[in-house]
């Protein structure tokens, strides 16, 4: 397990797979939730992760695909796509600059 520090995340990635359109929901929430943060949240399809995110949020049944896809990032696996306690711990963790585990 890693550690990265909230105040280290500038560039957060929503990583779907082509689906119904949840994580598009889930992307504009997570914009709107840390919009005074100033970082930038993506949606991106889970084999076209950026180089340069620092932190991808992905639906756990897609977490192997994201982790071959951008060895080496921090991968947040969650369950539900509102309201997922990992999802807020990724939101407290940056509005707070404290350390998320992952």
């Amino acid at each position: 397990m890693a550690t990265i520090n909230g105040k280290d995340i500038h560039k957060l990635v929503v990583a779907c797979d082509a689906g119904m359109g949840s994580s598009v929901m889930l992307a504009s929430t997570l914009r709107k939730q840390l919009g005074k943060s100033g970082v930038t949240v993506e949606h991106t399809p889970v084999n076209d992760i950026p180089a340069d995110a620092d932190v991808v949020v992905c639906h756990s049944g897609l977490a192997a695909r994201a982790r071959s896809v951008a060895p080496g990032k921090p991968i947040v696996p969650f369950q539900v796509f509102l309201g997922d306690p990992a999802v807020t711990r990724v939101v407290k963790a940056i509005q707070q600059g404290a350390d998320l585990d992952v």
